[in-house]
């Protein structure tokens, strides 16, 4: 049995890597958006802890997940094997 490949967005908490659409900017113009729609339709998850978003990582179920973690850092985390 396989289990999903998952990564760590940040104080332990978790996504599955294939349920990832995108890693957005939270300063864009989009960020602000998805963020205050996805917040409007209760789907906005905030994995930050208090601390300041730095990215935001979009889900297939339509979830938003703050993260206080750099986009480049999680793109690395995605992007590694296994």
């Amino acid at each position: 049995m396989s289990f999903p490949r998952v990564i760590n967005v940040g104080f332990g908490n978790s996504v599955i890597v294939n349920r990832v659409i995108a890693i957005v900017n939270p300063d864009s113009s989009s960020g602000k958006k998805l963020r205050e729609e996805s917040k409007q339709n209760r789907l906005l998850i905030d994995a930050t802890k208090g601390r300041k978003t730095r990215s935001i990582v979009v889900m297939d179920s339509g979830h938003i997940i703050l993260s206080a973690m750099s986009n480049d850092v999680l793109s690395d985390r995605i992007g590694k094997d296994g």
